[in-house]
């Protein structure tokens, strides 16, 4: 498991200063396994003392925009966000009718894919997303 020192050190190597506020958000995250909503990061107890929503997306959107955190969901619904561990690859399922997200615990089916095209093309770190949408048994 990817340790907190380790995605610190990530942020200190793509400009971002510690702050209490973004450790928090780190552990906060480091800790859920699922993806999590703005609206549940800035109501955690980690984080509810410490600072305010607009700051804890201001975090979210700079962790986004380093490639520290990953944006899930539909434009038109709440978005979640999860860590981008190195080594960790994780898929999700997306309902289009209320904008659950949960994990698939089935294997990717694109890692030879990106294997193939990163040896045939060149590409260092590369990387995908893969989001499968639907309607969830609660929905439907």
């Amino acid at each position: 498991m990817q340790h907190l020192s380790n995605i610190l050190e990530q942020c200190k190597e793509a400009g971002l200063r510690r702050t209490k506020a973004l450790c928090s958000v780190l552990t906060t995250l480091l800790e859920n396994t699922s993806p999590m909503t703005l609206a549940a990061l800035a109501e955690h107890p980690n984080l509810k003392a410490l600072c305010d929503r607009a700051t804890v997306f201001r975090l979210l959107q700079k962790l986004s925009d380093k490639g520290i955190v990953r944006r899930l969901g539909l434009h038109e619904r709440a978005a979640y966000f999860t860590l981008l561990i190195p080594g960790r690859h994780q898929d999700f399922l997306i309902c289009t009718d209320c904008g659950d997200i949960r994990p698939i615990t089935a294997p990717c089916p694109v890692h030879q894919l990106e294997k193939e095209i990163a040896t045939s093309t060149g590409y260092k770190n590369l990387y995908h997303e893969l989001a499968f949408f639907g309607t969830c048994n609660d929905c439907s």
